[in-house]
């Protein structure tokens, strides 16, 4: 008897990525005709007395679900998260601080856009200056992430039919 665990990622009707869910509510969304299977893993089966079903691993819903956007919070953890806990300028990953791309002096803001994790001795060596003054490229340009960024943290190991989903 195999216990009803597992994730399954939800997409809504447009094929955009919802939530991830577990796989007994999964599993009742697509018995009550909620949800289409779209993926499942054809190694494993839900079996009752009588019938043998599918087992999900992508669903989307046959609704579309209006989601209000979330305001993802400017913080350090989250820029961080963004930029995968790697320096900016140099790429390393430890003693991370907070860079302003255009200095506060200058008129820099604390926005998405002019934020990035940068290592200590990085920030020294760049002060008071911007990237091109200071003759530092960022590895990437700054930018306010989406809620993918979230649901992909979310996730414990990535399943092989989500990454079309995830744009991975």
């Amino acid at each position: 008897m195999t216990k009803l665990s597992g994730q399954v990622l939800v997409l809504n009707q447009d094929y955009q990525p919802l939530s991830i869910c577990s796989l007994k509510k999964a599993f009742v969304l697509v018995l009550l005709e909620k949800a289409e299977l779209l993926h499942k893993n054809p190694e494993k089966s839900i079996r009752t007395v009588s019938a043998e079903f599918d087992y999900p691993t992508v669903i989307r819903l046959y609704d579309y679900i209006r989601i209000p956007q979330k305001k993802i919070v400017v913080t350090r953890k989250n820029i961080l998260k963004r930029d995968g806990n790697h320096c900016q300028y140099c790429g390393r990953k430890d003693d991370l601080t907070i860079d302003h791309v255009i200095p506060r002096s200058r008129g820099g803001s604390d926005e998405w856009d002019n934020l990035v994790a940068c290592c200590s001795s990085c920030n020294v060596k760049k002060g008071n200056r911007t990237p091109k003054e200071a003759q530092m490229p960022l590895m990437s340009k700054p930018h306010k992430p989406n809620h993918l960024m979230y649901l992909r943290a979310q996730m414990n190991t990535i399943i092989e039919d989500w990454k079309p989903y995830l744009y991975m």
